[in-house]
């Protein structure tokens, strides 16, 4: 059966349950120049995928910005229907964290890596398992979750997706208008692992912070490292 989401009059959902992933049709629709607001999902017992087509009219070293504005706009929405002892923090690469395990998480893709030109598309994906592969057994793989898995079996996948939706328009305006600093903020209150080691390609160091553009500031006794938020972009033709 055909799903359908009730968003606002910005976006358009569309089931491809069944059918090509999210991400591969949300590429193919936006190579084809489809308006943006194009909100491409599948829902199955297991897992919620989900991709969002943006049209920016900033460089992409900018709008690569949409990756954390999504992900903040997800902790939010989340917030507001899983139980409230649920702690949701967010990974700099996207990565979703329930309770402090890793759980699904996001990604960006784009046309093309140039970083200084308006990129012809952007989509943003969601990835979210809803229970843990049925072939682990439980305690085994501590550091990895599900959303039901923790807890959160009466939040429904559906109503998750209208207000993550809801909640990216919401930021998406608040970006445009205010700048970056107060999505930084609100991101930095809800990140996981700033002070703590991290191994970013292949560079270990302290996760110091992240700087106006996003990008991760990794610190050795050496040096700061910086990764920008492009580095983790998935180019698509």
């Amino acid at each position: 059966m055909t799903i359908a989401l009730t968003l606002p009059p910005l976006l358009v959902g569309t089931d491809v349950t069944g059918a090509a992933t999210p991400l591969d049709t949300a590429c193919d629709m936006a190579a084809a120049g489809c308006d943006a607001g194009q909100l491409l999902f599948s829902l199955d017992e297991d897992h919620v995928q989900a991709a969002l087509v943006f049209a920016p009219e900033v460089p992409l070293s900018q709008a690569a910005m949409m990756l954390p504005l999504c992900a903040v706009a997800f902790q939010t929405a989340l917030g507001s229907l899983a139980p409230p002892e649920l702690a949701v923090h967010l990974d700099w690469d996207g990565g979703l964290r329930l309770n402090g395990a890793r759980c699904g998480g996001l990604g960006i893709a784009a046309s093309d890596n140039a970083v200084d030109a308006v990129p012809d598309w952007l989509v943003v994906t969601l990835t979210l398992p809803l229970w843990p592969p049925s072939d682990t057994d439980p305690g085994t793989t501590p550091d990895t979750t599900a959303l039901f898995a923790e807890g959160c079996t009466d939040v429904s996948p559906q109503a998750l997706l209208e207000t993550w939706a809801r909640h990216v328009l919401n930021w998406v305006a608040r970006w445009e208008t205010d700048g970056g600093h107060p999505l930084r903020d609100n991101w930095r209150g809800l990140a996981w692992g700033i002070g703590k080691p991290l191994t970013q390609q292949g560079n270990h160091g302290i996760f110091e912070d992240v700087d106006e553009a996003f990008a991760l500031i990794l610190r050795s006794d050496q040096d700061a490292v910086r990764f920008p938020l492009t580095s983790l972009l998935e180019i698509r033709q």
